[in-house]
């Protein structure tokens, strides 16, 4: 029966309510802090986006960031908000000063949405200006006001300070904040503002060479020839090569991650490969050049165009309303600054070519064992039960698509209890046959030479690049034993040198599963830990009984739903963990036996010291 459709049907919200409502506009996801692009960080950027405008416009060379527990305060020395304002401006949609071009030229924040926000999904929210020698306090609830001081004298320095605390009736119960994604965003921060010197609990963030900075800290190995570091009026690079697999970028408009990328950085990469092609007077295939790239971009303009409220993909932009367009703009910096670059720096130049014709000879050799291993992937996979796929994948036109889940487990047994029990709309398995290959120091045609990896390859979809990713979420789901541990550090390998682009977007997980289970007639408790074990013991009393699960075998499939359903927890992999990787990979995964043998034998410690301690 159709419902009615009359005058009563039509509802008007306010900005607070819309906010509330339908956060996902204003700031893209929610999420409880496991993944650093969930809601509470937006809120986190949004505040401070704010002082960066202020420091780009000359007013304050300093911001302090402090986190205490769940509430963030951020301070900065600019302008401070006008007194009279502050209410407005931090509650009332579509007020600012952005809207005049004359006072942010070329601002990050330009809606007058963003701190609005913050104070609408925030549990408490209190912001304070101070300027020329007077203050002004007001705080809120959920979006409500619920006090404001009067104007009073004060000896603080000219600023604005925000502090609030985000809604857990929002981002769940156990949210939290990581202090390795905020101190990553507090680091690009200062990579693109020179001069600026931002705090963290006491920790110092400052960059004196910009995006060169950026790239030293976050190649994950030697580059294969000095970081490139060119600068223009409005536009910055910096690139190297590597000896990964894939392209890694970081790209900013007005000092803004655009994580997404957009018109910025695919105007880059097209220049780049021009640019690259007439320098050596050479047809190079657009792959080749860019295999292995590590590079920076940032650009400011006026009045850029974003896909979205989080400003993560920039749409269309010019730099000036009447210059030129972005593409035109970054094509020509590229074409003759990098051009004479290579021409005055040989050696780099020289790298640059061997590394892109060394790319062009595996391409080839690729090419020609890519068609027999797909015959055999193809009657293999009529045979094959080691996969158990989901119904919906990543890119599917279904509200859950993004949930779609493969779980990479370690033989039959544990496969079987995750697939009794799992969420055949949203969560694959793929089943190990055990230990697989060590591919530290092989070449990408182990993947084709290799049954397994070639079969995990292609269920991820991901031979020709992610978009075709047909999972949001891989998860490495081994035993927590030592055998467990080494095939998770194999796995890790083999995504670490094939496919980084998998943990730099993110998409890959370990799985956390209980070490014990502790029960009395009354109750059980699964824990996570020796720690989480003693409370339970203690609270379960003298008629408790522990069972110590030593593989996920042992799980029963009606135990694994709680683990693998709305309580699952889930370790992302993220760079962060990584830095440095190629040495670790050197070194745990490399042919330096007797230098692994002195570490564990210099480490090693038995179950009598762990007890004494």
């Amino acid at each position: 029966m159709a419902t009615n459709y009359t005058e009563a049907s039509i509802k008007t919200l306010s900005s607070l309510e819309h906010i509330r409502l339908r956060p996902g506009m204003y700031i893209g996801r929610l999420g409880n802090g496991t993944h650093a692009e969930d809601g509470i960080y937006v809120l986190l950027k949004e505040t401070i986006d704010n002082s960066i405008d202020e420091f780009m416009m000359g007013a304050g060379k300093k911001i302090e960031v402090e986190l205490t527990e769940r509430s963030v305060k951020v301070r900065d020395y600019g302008r401070g908000i006008p007194l009279g304002k502050l209410v407005d401006c931090v509650s009332i949609i579509n007020t600012g000063a952005k809207y005049d071009s004359e006072t942010f030229q070329k601002a990050v924040g330009l809606n007058g949405v963003g701190q609005k926000a913050v104070n609408a999904l925030s549990l408490v929210y209190r912001a304070q200006a101070v300027r020329e020698g007077e203050t002004k306090v007001v705080e809120f609830a959920q979006g409500k006001l619920k006090s404001q001081s009067r104007v009073t004298k004060t000896d603080e320095r000219n600023g604005t300070s925000i502090e609030f605390t985000p809604d857990e009736a929002l981002f769940g119960k156990d949210f939290r904040f990581r202090a390795e994604f905020i101190e990553d965003m507090l680091w690009k921060y200062a990579f693109l503002n020179r001069g600026l010197t931002l705090t963290f609990n006491g920790k110092q963030f400052k960059s004196e060479h910009g995006l060169k900075d950026l790239l030293t800290k976050e190649l994950s190995g030697e580059p294969l020839y000095p970081i490139i570091h060119l600068e223009g009026e409005d536009i910055e690079v910096a690139l190297t090569h590597g000896a990964h697999y894939g392209e890694e970028y970081f790209s900013f408009v007005n000092g803004q991650h655009t994580t997404m990328g957009g018109t910025h950085l695919a105007a880059f990469r097209e220049a780049l490969v021009e640019t690259v092609r007439n320098h050596f007077k050479k047809d190079y295939d657009a792959a080749d050049v860019r295999q292995s790239i590590d590079a920076a971009i940032a650009v400011r303009v006026q009045e850029p165009v974003f896909e979205s409220q989080t400003k993560t993909k920039l749409g269309s932009a010019a730099i000036a309303p009447e210059g030129p367009s972005l593409k035109e703009f970054v094509g020509k910096f590229i074409q003759q600054s990098l051009d004479t670059y290579l021409h005055k720096n040989k050696e780099s130049a020289d790298a640059l070519r061997q590394k892109i014709e060394a790319s062009e000879l595996e391409r080839k050799e690729l090419a020609g064992i890519r068609g027999l291993a797909r015959e055999r992937a193809k009657k293999a996979s009529l045979h094959n039960r080691k996969l158990r796929d989901c119904r919906l994948h990543l890119g599917d036109r279904n509200n859950r698509a993004e949930e779609s889940t493969l779980f990479i487990v370690e033989g039959d047994s544990a496969a079987g209890s995750l697939t009794a029990t799992r969420d055949v709309q949203t969560q694959a398995v793929f089943a190990l046959k055990g230990k697989p290959l060590n591919t530290y120091g092989l070449s990408k045609k182990v993947i084709y030479e290799n049954e397994e990896f070639h079969l995990l390859q292609s269920a991820l979809n991901i031979e020709e690049g992610l978009d075709g990713l047909r999972y949001n979420k891989i998860v490495l789901a081994t035993d927590a034993d030592v055998d467990g541990m080494h095939i998770r550090l194999l796995l890790l390998s083999f995504f670490l040198q094939f496919f980084p682009d998998l943990i730099r977007n993110n998409h890959l997980f370990i799985l956390d599963t209980p070490l014990f289970r502790v029960r009395n007639k009354k109750e059980t408790r699964y824990c996570y830990s020796e720690t989480e074990k003693q409370a339970a013991v203690a609270a379960l009393g003298a008629t408790h009984e522990i069972t110590r699960f030593k593989g996920l075998g042992e799980i029963s499939a009606g135990e694994f739903k709680d683990f693998i359903g709305e309580n699952i927890r889930l370790e992302p992999v993220t760079m962060n963990h990584l830095a440095s990787s190629d040495e670790l990979l050197s070194f745990f995964m490399g042919k330096n036996t007797p230098e692994r043998q002195d570490f564990i034998i210099g480490n090693l410690r038995v179950e009598q010291d762990l007890v004494a301690e």
